[in-house]
């Protein structure tokens, strides 16, 4: 029985970050084993709010590679791949907009709210939730690993098959979102880890950098100085220790409750813990770093393999819409 098909990408707009790893790496390491995936670096994305300035796209599309590999993905289990080198994403974008109604891309809750913060007004940036589905599409993806904020992305792409299938017949599965527990990664400033936000703990950050970071972060605001109680279900430094402290986490809970624990004393184990964590996955990324080449060859393996799943799609596209013509 073949085995199915999932589709994930991310906007490669810099280094990854903790919330990054949590939130989807892990997830995304763990499904190769079990689906036949693809890992999409989404560069034409990424122009729909970086199109002033491309020079930094070759930089960042490398570092987000090497922080796949470095977490765990696998270039031989999954295809990982630059979406621009992969031409029928842009084909299939163009026939889905001939027949999509302008309404169902402006009633997306991502382009109400990034419209007016971010002042962005194009067609591209319109069409973003568009070129998604065909992304998604193109593989005849069965399963999208996403947070409940991606959920009306994937219900456009299920509308938009739905569309498809009513002109030209069945060619797509409708997708299906495969909602993950995605962990709570707070920044250094308390709110969820963004770069945008400048708070992130990167995946390239030395353990002197994480450091450096960790001890700036926000804590608990009621807790002021050394033998004060502490509330750490309040405080970002413990919901870090959740997730990456193994040993004496009821234990930090009761000495920072009591006041015994200084907040100096808990970061330092944080510290500890994080870079503890992450030596592995560092480790990697030095060895990446220094072979450039071998990255550069797994994003062109990955291509040829997409682009073998994308050309069968796309011939069957042709077909139904009767745009074959020889």
């Amino acid at each position: 029985m073949a085995r199915k098909v999932v589709l994930s990408g991310m906007q490669p707009t810099g280094r990854l970050h903790l919330g990054n790893y949590e939130g989807a790496l892990k997830n995304w390491v763990g499904l190769q084993d079990e689906y036949d995936m693809y890992c999409c670096i989404v560069d034409w994305h990424a122009l729909t709010s970086d199109f002033d300035d491309t020079s930094g796209m070759k930089d960042n599309i490398f570092d987000m590679a090497v922080d796949y590999l470095a977490s765990g993905l696998d270039g031989k289990k999954c295809a990982i791949f630059i979406q621009s080198q992969v031409k029928e994403h842009a084909e299939l974008h163009l026939l889905f907009s001939m027949i999509i109604p302008i309404p169902w891309l402006e009633r997306v809750p991502s382009y109400k709210e990034k419209s007016q913060s971010l002042g962005l007004d194009s067609y591209g940036f319109l069409g973003y939730p568009l070129l998604q589905s065909a992304d998604i599409l193109l593989y005849r993806a069965d399963f999208v690993p996403v947070g409940k904020d991606q959920l009306p992305h994937i219900e456009l792409t299920r509308e938009v098959a739905r569309k498809f299938h009513a002109l030209y017949g069945d060619v797509f599965p409708e997708p299906q979102a495969k909602l993950t527990k995605f962990a709570e990664v707070p920044g250094t400033d308390g709110r969820k880890m963004s770069k945008s936000y400048e708070n992130d703990i990167c995946l390239a950050d030395t353990p002197e950098e994480t450091a450096k970071k960790i001890s700036t972060m926000f804590t608990d605001p009621e807790k002021l100085r050394m033998g004060d109680p502490g509330h750490p279900e309040r405080c970002p430094v413990y919901s870090l220790h959740k997730i990456y402290t193994t040993d004496g986490l009821d234990k930090i809970a009761e000495t920072c409750r009591s006041g015994e624990l200084g907040c100096v004393a808990d970061k330092k184990h944080l510290i500890e813990s994080i870079n503890s964590a992450l030596a592995p996955v560092r480790a990697k990324r030095a060895e990446l770093e220094s072979h450039p080449d071998v990255v550069w060859d797994v994003l062109s393996d990955g291509a040829s393999r997409a682009r073998l799943r994308a050309a069968e799609t796309m011939e069957m596209v042709r077909s139904a819409m009767r745009l074959i013509y020889e």
